[in-house]
């Protein structure tokens, strides 16, 4: 009888530290999916045509950092499976174009609401974390071969 309990014991861990190393995978997918560059196409559904706002994901500290279209921010992300948060963020304070400020104003704002993501065909969709409403889109930017 105590084999039993102490074999029931060890499969109930395995399995338990499997589920894990699984989830760990799964993030790390994630992370590797996500990293890149991306110039930011629409912020609250508002299509932006110049001074576009830059993001870049680098999955090994998982940092984030780009341009607002006038500042530079960085901070960091935490990616679980499809839930994205961003932490940290600050940016430069410089002084732009009113209308250049406004976008940058919304861009900083969705990237504080973002609750979930979707990438699919090289495009980059944040979610509200209240309502999933889209909040933001960009485009990967895909490297230069030299």
């Amino acid at each position: 009888m105590k084999a039993l309990t102490v074999l029931i014991a060890m499969v109930f861990t395995i399995s338990l530290s499997s589920c894990d190393e699984t989830k760990k995978v799964i993030d790390a997918a994630g992370n590797v999916q996500i990293s890149g560059n991306y110039a930011v196409a629409k912020v609250n559904g508002k299509t932006i045509s110049s001074n576009k706002p830059t993001i870049s994901f680098t999955a090994l500290d998982k940092a984030v950092n780009g341009n607002t279209g006038c500042n530079s921010f960085f901070g960091k992300y935490t990616l679980d499976l499809y839930a994205l948060s961003f932490s940290e963020i600050a940016s430069t304070e410089m002084a732009c174009d009113a209308h250049i400020m406004k976008t940058e104003n919304e861009f900083l704002q969705a990237l504080r609401n973002t609750g979930s993501y979707a990438l699919e065909n090289d495009v980059l969709v944040l979610y509200s974390k209240n309502d999933r409403s889209i909040l933001l889109e960009a485009n990967r930017i895909k490297p230069e071969n030299n």
